[in-house]
């Protein structure tokens, strides 16, 4: 898929993320407002965050698809990231709210239920409802490398196995008698809560820190290299490194001394195409030298 096309898909599914958050907060608050129930009481509360995190992504997604400018040469791509680790931020918040909550209700020992099925019923729709919309903001977002796409699927992802937990939890509840297991569930929805964050922090801080593409990118760089390099010597000093959608890849050319400047640009022209070809959005730099800059530990180049 085209670049623009692609980044105005994300931006759409943004968008849409927020009023489906808001739709799925409607739907929580109105499940704990039937029931009383301090289980999904938390996770309504956790969806305020949703619809913040949204909103965050929205905007960090709107602002990293600016052109580069003068202060931004570079483009503003990495405020998907900036994005994404606020979002793991207000994931442990909403679990530090869900402890509060469910540590006062467990020490008053007041616990009841009032109309578990409408309450459990709407809190099912709910959940049905992020989990068709986590999985696909999930998977346009890793076609895309979009982080902040991604790391919302995953927010969502992880509030659909929060309300699973929480229905199982009740029904329970409800069928024992043990009234108890409401607070005691919604700890247990804290702490995973608390791990999905760390989960999304950590991932968006390696991008932040311009961490190196995975193995396999590795090999598919490499290969376009290969291809595309005929009549150079060898490449040194390969570097790659992500930021949203796009892949920075840089290293050195090593070509025959003799050869013309033009001849050189036409080598490095075809290996551009190729890594384009096979990363698109990619952007590529080039340093041509002589062949007596040759390195011993280097990928060598058939002459052709």
């Amino acid at each position: 898929m085209p670049y623009r096309r692609q980044a105005s898909l994300v931006r759409r599914l943004a968008a849409t993320s927020i009023a489906v958050a808001l739709i799925v907060m409607a739907i929580k608050f109105g499940a704990w407002w039937l029931t009383g129930s301090v289980a999904l009481y938390s996770d309504a509360l956790e969806s305020i965050v949703n619809v913040i995190a949204a909103i965050a992504a929205f905007a960090a997604i709107s602002y990293a698809q600016r052109p580069a400018d003068t202060d931004h040469p570079f483009g503003h791509y990495k405020a998907e990231y900036m994005s994404a680790v606020l979002e793991g931020v207000l994931i442990v918040l909403a679990a530090l709210l869900i402890l509060r909550e469910a540590a006062t209700a467990l020490m008053s020992g007041e616990a009841a239920i009032a109309e578990p099925g409408a309450g459990l019923g709407l809190n099912l729709l709910a959940a049905i409802i992020n989990g068709v919309f986590a999985t696909i903001l999930i998977r346009i977002g890793r076609g895309a490398r979009s982080p902040a796409l991604v790391a919302d699927g995953k927010h969502i992802m992880a509030d659909v196995v929060t309300s699973a937990g929480v229905l199982g939890g009740l029904v329970l509840a409800l069928a024992t008698g043990w009234l108890w297991l409401d607070p005691v569930l919604a700890i247990l929805v804290a702490i995973n809560i608390v791990r999905e964050g760390w989960h999304v922090i950590s991932e968006s801080l390696n991008g932040l820190m311009d961490r190196a593409v995975d193995g396999e990118e590795e090999e598919r760089i490499r290969g376009a290299i290969l291809a595309n390099a005929g009549g150079a010597i060898e490449v040194h000093d390969i570097r790659t490194r992500s930021a949203g959608p796009l892949t920075f890849i840089e290293f050195h050319l090593v070509v025959d001394g003799a050869m013309t400047v033009e001849q050189s640009h036409a080598i490095c022209d075809r290996i551009e195409d190729g890594l384009r070809g096979e990363m698109p959005g990619a952007r590529v730099v080039i340093h041509v030298e002589p062949d007596y800059k040759a390195k011993d530990e280097a990928l060598k180049l058939e002459q052709g």
